[in-house]
């Protein structure tokens, strides 16, 4: 399942509900058209909502895996997102390990 009319349907669903809170606040529409257009606000609102907790729940999944190095990948010397890196509180970088 490809994610481009995911995001296609949220970026018009978020058009649609701009263009729709423009109208109403134009104070141009009936009474009857002002509650279609909140009406429908409303789904759109809901289903933007949906959209972006599905989002936050792939950024969840993706950042609680971490990120690992690739083979291959030039070590730098910082460490990516999930791979912490071992820390001795006693030790002193100045100390000299092989001093008497």
């Amino acid at each position: 399942m490809s994610d481009e009319p995911s995001l296609a349907s949220f970026e018009s669903a978020l058009d649609d509900l701009k263009r729709i809170v423009e109208e109403m606040e134009s104070g141009n529409l009936s009474l009857e058209a002002s509650l279609a257009a909140f009406e429908r606000g409303i789904q759109l609102t809901r289903q933007c909502q949906s959209a972006l907790g599905q989002a936050q729940l792939r950024v969840q999944v993706l950042t609680s895996e971490g990120l690992v190095d690739l083979p291959g990948q030039r070590d730098t010397g910082r460490r990516a997102l999930g791979t912490p890196q071992a820390v001795d509180d006693d030790e002193d970088p100045d100390e000299d390990d092989d001093a008497p």
